[in-house]
């Protein structure tokens, strides 16, 4: 499918995002990226760019933003952002960070930063766009949540609300986006192999690590290819597309995976074993 539209994606330097740039970017479509890092932005940029279907006629930029701090600051990037390219017709939320921790050891920093980010730095750019859609009748908004957001993991007490917190989100901007032709996409990929990851394994629990590798590792190209692949299908009736079954948590591959750990992982400390996690009928 050849694109002719707009897409911003936040977390866009690296990882997800920059991967989802390039799958959109292929399609032909104009891109805007959103991150903090401006050499980061810039080397990403060039990257796309370089990727592009129709180098002469599309589009990149960047724009060096922390899509948590401050809405108003988000609100006048995207609105300067649909000035320079037109309306924006996909917003892929990408931003986000994982700081493992049991609850009683993670400093009250983390936790708003976590929640800072994984939250509110999806709701505040969605809230940004979200009348200009209606206004025109269409658009796509994507949410990447993760399957600790389907699934609570141990060592992740924090970082599994932040995501839990973005389902609700979804569920709830689905109903009042429908009416408007706007579809809303709720992605759940399992450990992909980005550059946040490799950070995050440094103080990763060994619990945390048992359970999460139990899943396996994906590649960013793969979540993006298919995150876009879902996101721009028709509207049908139930416009949130899943990466995997939401009305059956015990299908997804963490849950599945998680029941058979101490199989595979006999050292699993005996407190976090599958068999004392409760199984939904």
């Amino acid at each position: 499918m050849q694109l002719q539209t707009i897409f911003v994606v936040t977390g866009g330097s690296s990882g997800i995002g920059k991967c989802v740039a390039l799958e959109a970017v292929r399609r032909g479509a104009h891109i805007t990226l959103i991150a903090r890092d401006v050499k980061k932005l810039e080397s990403a940029v060039m990257e796309v760019t370089k990727c592009a279907l129709h180098p002469e006629k599309q589009k990149v930029q960047y724009v060096s933003l922390d899509v948590s701090k401050n809405y108003e600051d988000v609100e006048k990037a995207l609105h300067s952002a649909e000035e320079e390219l037109g309306p924006i017709f996909l917003l892929v939320n990408c931003a986000g960070t994982a700081i493992c921790g049991r609850l009683e050891d993670i400093c009250i920093k983390d936790v708003k930063y976590q929640m800072d980010l994984n939250f509110l730095g999806t709701l505040y750019p969605t809230k940004a766009v979200i009348s200009r859609m209606k206004g025109r009748g269409e658009g796509k908004i994507v949410l990447v949540s993760s399957q600790a957001g389907l699934l609570g993991i141990y060592g992740y007490t924090v970082y599994s609300s932040s995501k839990y917190a973005l389902r609700g989100l979804a569920e709830a901007l689905h109903m009042e986006a429908k009416p408007y032709n706007i579809s809303v996409t709720l992605s759940f990929p399992p450990d992909t192999d980005t550059p946040g990851l490799a950070i995050e394994e440094k103080t990763k629990l060994m619990e945390t690590k048992l359970i999460s590798e139990s899943a396996g590792l994906m590649s960013p190209e793969a979540v993006a290819k298919q995150l876009v692949k879902d996101a721009l299908v028709p509207a049908t009736p139930w416009t949130i597309q899943l990466l995997v079954d939401l009305s059956n948590p015990v299908r997804s591959p963490a849950y599945v995976e998680a029941r058979t750990l101490s199989h595979q992982h006999p050292q699993l400390p005996a407190h976090i074993r599958p068999e004392r996690v409760h199984q939904p009928d």
